[in-house]
């Protein structure tokens, strides 16, 4: 049976702000208001309340990276971050970079993924993924194993 997930919040968060979005990755005019809608991180991060644009587990974030819009816009954004970072560009604030750490950390480690987002761990962390996000997925590794 396929899942259904609620990419629509997705959809309507990034529809009005894209086209800004794009700009601001390319010119360094970065707003943080968008960082959570265009680069998902898993769910149960420690110290971290669920938010509202968390990815559940790995089957959804295949499912995120799969999508027609979402997937192709989270690729052509994470080039866009690489881009800048390999030109010694600042890229995020001190806020902001754990969250896109994050993310990378989690779509760099999907089954059949693209390679940007590894791409983007070593240009931007050294190929360093967060750990806290880290520790997440292992645990998950462990309790999929026991099923």
């Amino acid at each position: 049976m396929t899942e259904s997930y609620d990419f629509d919040r997705f959809i309507a968060a990034q529809n009005p702000v894209y086209e800004q979005v794009v700009k601001a990755l390319k010119t360094g005019q970065l707003s943080a208001e968008w960082i959570n809608c265009i680069f998902p991180r898993l769910e149960g991060l420690e110290d971290q309340p669920v938010g509202y644009y968390d990815l559940r587990d790995w089957a959804e974030g295949e499912a995120y990276l799969a999508h027609p819009i979402l997937g192709k816009r989270l690729l052509e954004c994470t080039k866009l971050v690489i881009h800048r970072a390999v030109l010694g560009a600042t890229v995020f604030t001190p806020t902001d970079e754990p969250l896109f750490h994050s993310s990378m950390t989690f779509f760099s480690r999907l089954k059949n993924t693209s390679p940007v987002f590894d791409s983007a761990m070593y240009a931007c962390f050294g190929g360093i993924g967060d750990p806290k996000t880290m520790k997440l997925l292992r645990r998950a590794f462990y309790v999929s194993l026991k099923d």
